[in-house]
């Protein structure tokens, strides 16, 4: 798809500021496709957006986005809830570097143990805490709501849609579960 100032006209209702964006692109560049623009610049709003809301949810249970995600990462995982760091890394969304810093920080709180693992005396396994199931247990459902109201303009079918599309991409940019 080539976007022209022509072609930019939007029949669903009020346009947002990516279409803004685009009209002015295609003002200004005529010459250039700019249509990757209008999924980019869209992703990187909702971004922003969806990750604002996220953090006030997750400011409600005095956490912030990579604890919460290492606490959830240990409650979905079989009992006893607990894994190795590169376990953690290969499951969560977190990154090496803040995986250290992140678990000096719930086990300061009382959330998470390390504790020597049995089976390599050099490693250590990290174990969910009675404490930090409680609390990751308190903030899931809020988690969970505030996501289905992000979602809520939008049909479920069409979510499902939107769901395999963005695994689609995902896949195709190397970032699969391997």
């Amino acid at each position: 798809m080539y976007l022209t100032a022509k072609t930019l006209t939007y029949d669903g209702g009020v346009a947002d500021h990516v279409d803004h964006v685009l009209e002015q692109w295609a003002r200004q560049r005529p010459d250039l496709d700019v249509s990757p623009m209008a999924v980019i610049g869209r992703l990187k709003r909702l971004s922003l957006l969806i990750n604002t809301e996220l953090r006030r949810t997750f400011a409600a249970h005095d956490l912030d986005a990579a604890s919460f995600d290492v606490l959830a990462t240990l409650r979905r995982s079989d009992r006893p809830h607990r894994l190795t760091p590169a376990e953690l890394m290969r499951e969560s969304m977190v990154t090496s570097g803040a995986i250290t810093q992140r678990l000096d920080r719930l086990e300061g709180r009382g959330l998470v143990t390390r504790t020597p693992s049995a089976s390599d005396g050099r490693s250590v396994v990290v174990s969910l805490t009675d404490e930090g199931r409680a609390l990751i247990d308190r903030a899931l459902p809020d988690h969970i709501d505030t996501e289905n109201r992000l979602l809520a303009a939008v049909a479920p079918e069409r979510c499902d849609d939107l769901a395999e599309v963005l695994r689609d991409l995902l896949e195709s940019l190397g970032d699969t579960r391997s």
